[in-house]
């Protein structure tokens, strides 16, 4: 195949690039290198995949989602394109098969971990084949500042000395400008041509709410914008320990929810299952710490939840962006109070990492919590952080309902007052609650005991209840005046807080919303047959239920036999020859082979009522 096109349109059955995909396809089949920075279900993989079939030899693919590489390899295989992986859950005989296939030239490409390329039998096995590309995926984890840091793909950078003629391609769909820099640094990329995308994912409503009973919250939020067409969607909750993603799966089971727990504590057999029948089944909710995600291509998650505070605004964007792949609605909802913000900075605090790796985790959190606390559009903020503009996107929670303001000097005022007088009266500091305590005049055996009914300001913020002073500790947290330090999170002023603290700084605070506003195009509203007439909608379900019957049977993803925009094209246009059939966006020839005949017997058979 000596095209791209040709290869796009025979192969993947799409009729023309996306963005920025032919520039880079280009550049990587003229043998150049390339840095890829594209949001998640931008089309990164076809960046290599079609230089893949374009080159003379095998790419390899460095991914290290070793329990996604099976799927990877077989979406690939349903395409007819040669794919296969080496990594450390094959038997001997199937790892020999495959390297087998290599050396024969029998392959496109082979999906590889990176630790397994680190290894010298690995590096000597691969020199003994022809490769046409090497496609280093999720480069992100090469930054050590960044949120998900590998060390094994700090080794990846001996690539280019190794294989010096043979191109390469880093993809990532989060990077700050400084995490770019050190993918292009430390694999060895500065001859590279360099391709950044927008990071925006308009299909997304952003929404986040302060926490008061997290998992009810999440519970009313799965239930009231977590449906599609009548039934339960698959959505991902994100929780910070092991303890809360179990204890939150079985609240949600409990109350309906068909959920499942996802951690790395729990036995590999069972993780397994889980990753197994969330790509496999819909309406499945999984309750997971970070781990769970990265690279799943599942197009129709519709919601992302989160109900403790993320590190990092990359990993906020990260786990957001698994959500709505298939450019349908989506929602990006969470939880968060300081207890999350006092939590987060206590393991900062007591991290293994110099002073500068805690500096530079305590930036990531001061960005993630003034996103939370910001009264402007959540979008631009978002977008700011990776050095992008954006007008106000009216879909997200602070622009579908904007946020009252009050003036918050006095209040500020107060709270420093108090912190500063503790400091120089007692030479002792405090979390927010005894802080919030003294200021409602609160008589408590400790405060009493403390002495501190005597301090000046005991009893002088009666004018707000408990949570509106913890919105105040939160937003001077988020624009810098406060800082927390030591285990038990005490607060202290800092140098930019002491001119606040006189009166020399007005601040405008936002005020909490009591009910969180709710995007105009619910999560509900999502079906892909939404758009299309009553009969065609029947048309797609009846197609959606011969995909179910074919991917079960091929233990395959149903995605990966054809997409939802594919059935929904189908149902819309009935084609009723193999011609139209493959005229249609998603069916290549692999595919019409495969499925074609099977297609149009369905399309058929509804049309003549059996």
């Amino acid at each position: 195949m000596s095209t791209p096109h040709e290869v796009l349109r025979t192969v993947f059955g799409y009729e023309q690039f996306r963005g920025d995909q032919e520039q880079i396809v280009s550049q990587v089949v003229s043998g150049g290198d390339a840095v890829v920075l594209m949001p998640t279900g931008g089309g990164k993989s076809l960046c290599y995949q079609v230089p893949a079939l374009i080159r003379d030899g095998c790419a390899v693919v460095v991914s290290p989602l070793i329990a996604l590489m099976s799927d990877q390899v077989g979406a690939l295989r349903q395409l007819g394109v040669r794919a296969a992986y080496l990594n450390s859950t094959q038997s001997s005989e199937e790892r020999s098969a495959t390297e087998r296939a290599y050396l024969a030239g029998e392959l496109d490409l082979i999906y590889v971990a990176p630790e397994g390329l680190s290894r010298p039998y690995t590096r000597d096995f691969l020199s003994r084949g022809k490769l046409s590309l090497i496609a280093i995926d999720e480069a992100h984890c090469v930054s050590q500042w960044g949120h998900d840091f590998r060390p094994d793909y700090l080794a990846l950078g001996d690539l280019a000395e190794l294989w010096p003629d043979v191109p390469r391609i880093a993809l990532t769909a989060t990077a700050t400008r400084r995490t770019h820099e050190e993918i292009t640094e430390r694999l060895h990329l500065q001859n590279a041509r360099h391709f950044v995308s927008s990071f925006d994912r308009p299909n997304i409503t952003y929404r986040i709410e302060p926490k008061n009973q997290p998992t009810k919250q999440l519970l009313d939020f799965i239930r009231t914008e977590g449906v599609v067409d009548g039934e339960q969607a698959t959505g991902i909750v994100y929780a910070l320990s092991r303890k809360s993603v179990e204890s939150t799966a079985a609240y949600l089971v409990k109350n309906g929810i068909n959920a499942l727990p996802y951690h790395a504590g729990l036995d590999k057999r069972l993780r397994d299952e889980t990753l197994h029948r969330f790509l496999r089944e819909d309406g499945i909710v999984v309750v997971a710490t970070i781990a769970f995600g990265m690279g799943i291509d599942k197009p129709d998650v519709r919601f992302v939840a989160h109900i403790d505070l993320p590190k990092s605004v990359e990993g906020y964007y990260q786990e957001t962006g698994r959500a709505g792949r298939d450019g349908l609605p989506s929602v990006a909802w969470m939880a968060y109070g300081l207890a999350d913000v006092v939590q987060q900075q206590r393991l900062i605090q007591m991290s293994d990492g110099d002073a500068a790796h805690r500096r530079s985790q305590s930036a990531h959190l001061n960005a993630m919590l003034a996103l939370c606390e910001t009264a402007s559009c959540r979008r631009q903020q978002l977008l700011r952080y990776f050095d992008q503009d954006s007008g106000p996107c009216g879909n997200c929670d602070t622009c579908l309902t904007p946020p009252k303001t009050w003036d918050g000097t006095v209040a500020a005022q107060k709270l420093m007052a108090t912190i500063w007088r503790l400091d120089r009266e007692y030479r002792q500091h405090y979390g927010a609650g005894h802080l919030i305590d003294i200021l409602r005049g609160v008589s408590n055996k400790r405060i009493e005991q403390l002495g501190h009914t005597n301090l000046s300001t005991y009893g002088i913020g009666t004018e707000l209840d408990a949570a509106g002073w913890s919105s105040v500790v939160r937003q001077l947290l988020a624009s810098g005046y406060l800082e927390t330090r030591g285990e038990y999170g005490q607060y202290f002023l800092t140098e930019a807080g002491v001119p606040v603290m006189h009166g020399k700084v007005p601040l405008e605070f936002r005020e909490d919303a009591k009910k969180a506003g709710r995007s105009s195009r619910p999560t509900r509203a999502a079906s892909v047959a939404a758009d299309l007439s009553e009969d065609d909608a029947a048309l797609f379900e009846s197609l959606r239920k011969w995909r179910a019957a074919v991917a079960k049977e091929a233990e395959l993803p149903a995605y990966t036999v054809l997409g939802n925009k594919t059935l929904e094209a189908i149902a819309h246009i009935r084609p009723s020859t193999r011609g139209q059939l493959l005229a249609i966006n998603g069916i290549g020839e692999a595919k019409l082979e495969r499925y074609g005949d099977a297609v149009l017997e369905v399309i058929s058979a509804y049309d003549s009522g059996a």
